[in-house]
């Protein structure tokens, strides 16, 4: 046991004395590098809003820190020399001198940033443990690493004095990162490459790094590899039980009014129903209306929605309701509301943050999805996979779930996509994802309806679809 901490402060010291050189000699030896830094800027600050609580191990002299304009921010580092330049160049911001394998703040924090680190520590599942009890339930720790393939190209860089100088490097994998963050109890939500060409080149450099590093096959030539990851053992804090609102946008629904209010389960604390209804050429209003007299032990609200559309529906209903979960289920129940407490399930246990129901995985009902509809939400799923960075099945099912909490956040970042969703159902994945948030699915049977007919446009709304997928590339995939 001696032995090994007297190589571990062996190898602490050697790292000391080297990034406080590195520090002594940034002013007057200029590297290449500073392109490949503005860009990892760029790209956490996508990943990380402004105004949150930013924890930075290694921070050097807290370039990125400060680039995420953290509400608070906190950088640690165990080079005396480069916090110096940090506290000159960044007062506002709060630097402790301490090694990663021991620090404690006693503070959490909503993002934990460890950019370039992991490669360079001495034992990385301890640095994360300590990085665990900094975490609360809602954070989002992300890391960026070299990729192996680069270890002999940065070698060279470095000794031609066009890259910083560094020592020996563990060079980890994906899988490995991933493996050791599951040991401190974390889960990987996502991960993707970056950068296949860190020169400011002016037009290459973007073509490279905004699009082709995104591609299969180029996308495994990039230098760096990103992942985000969330505490695993995150059930729902404070030990209250959460209540739940049932959003039911119904336009031509009157006859399945009855069957949603004998139908819909209680859940958590309590349940509310809140119907809004979309200017119905038959009586749904009406029947809603006489239906919530009549059940007087269910907690009903109606709505009339003075927009269009299902999108503008939902954020009605969500702008109305009282409850800790938020749910939508369509007025036709083509997805049975029985299917309901498996959603709360997911959020109230702490598994997911975003639950989205899957309706091709079991056999579907008859007459429950024309063929092209099949193939349409195949080729969505398909698409939205591959744009989200998480795993979507069907990107169409109306059945959604999320803690209002999250809502308020995708609906104060409305702005960055715009409001061009009128299904509803891209604008809460995309602002799931642009969140970070841990995307579940859970399977459901999708049943013909029985009254009523489809208010989508089978050809109308697929071609907004496919606008949305190239909307959605340009503001999620390719930054």
């Amino acid at each position: 046991m001696e032995e090994n901490k007297a190589v571990d402060k062996k190898y602490q010291r050697a790292r000391i004395a080297h990034w406080d050189k590195v520090a002594g000699e940034m002013d007057r030896r200029r590297t290449l590098s500073g392109y490949y830094h503005r860009r990892l800027e760029r790209i956490m600050q996508f990943v990380v809003p402004p105004g949150q609580r930013v924890l930075e191990i290694g921070c050097g002299q807290g370039d990125l820190l400060a680039a995420l304009a953290p509400a608070h921010g906190v950088g640690i580092d165990f080079s005396t020399r480069m916090l110096e330049r940090a506290r000159l160049k960044y007062p506002q911001l709060n630097f402790v001198e301490a090694d990663a394998h021991e620090f404690n703040i006693n503070e959490k924090f909503d993002f934990i940033i460890l950019s370039d680190l992991v490669n360079d520590l001495w034992d990385v599942q301890t640095v994360l443990k300590r990085v665990r009890e900094h975490a609360s339930s809602r954070t989002r720790v992300i890391i960026n690493f070299y990729s192996r393939l680069w270890e002999w190209p940065l070698g060279m860089a470095r000794k031609l004095g066009l890259a910083r100088p560094n020592l020996l490097q563990n060079w980890l994998t994906v899988e490995d990162v991933s493996g050791l963050l599951s040991l401190a109890d974390f889960e990987l939500i996502r991960h993707w490459e970056e950068i296949i060409w860190p020169l400011r080149t002016p037009l290459l450099d973007s073509l490279f790094n905004r699009f082709l590093a995104k591609i299969w096959p180029l996308r495994w030539f990039a230098l760096t590899h990103f992942i985000v990851a969330r505490p695993s053992d995150r059930a729902a804090e404070g030990g209250k039980t959460p209540k739940v609102s049932v959003v039911v946008p119904a336009r031509n629904e009157a006859g399945n009014i009855s069957r949603i209010f004998s139908s819909v389960p209680q859940m958590g604390e309590s349940t509310e129903l809140i119907f809004v209804e979309g200017n119905s050429t038959d009586n749904t209003y009406e029947v809603i209306e006489e239906s919530i007299k009549n059940s007087p032990q269910n907690q009903a609200v109606l709505l009339r929605q003075k927009g269009r559309g299902k999108g503008d529906a939902v954020r009605l209903g969500f702008e109305h309701a009282s409850g800790d979960i938020l749910m939508i289920l369509d007025a036709d129940l083509t997805v049975p509301a029985e299917d309901l407490p498996r959603f709360y399930e997911v959020l109230a246990s702490g598994k997911g943050e975003f639950v989205n129901g899957v309706r091709l995985v079991y056999p579907l009902g008859r007459q429950a999805m024309r063929f092209f509809n099949f193939l349409g939400n195949k080729f969505f799923s398909l698409a939205f996979s591959w744009l989200l960075g998480q795993p979507i099945k069907d990107t169409l099912c109306g059945t959604k779930a999320l803690w209002k909490e999250d809502y308020k956040k995708i609906a104060t970042n409305r702005s960055y996509f715009g409001d061009f969703d009128p299904f509803g159902d891209f604008d809460l994945l995309f602002g799931a994802a642009k969140l970070n948030l841990k995307i579940v699915e859970i399977p459901v049977r999708y049943r013909h309806r029985t009254y009523g007919t489809t208010n989508i446009s089978r050809w109308r709304h697929g071609w907004l679809l496919l606008k949305m997928v190239a909307f959605a590339a340009k503001r999620i995939k390719f930054i």
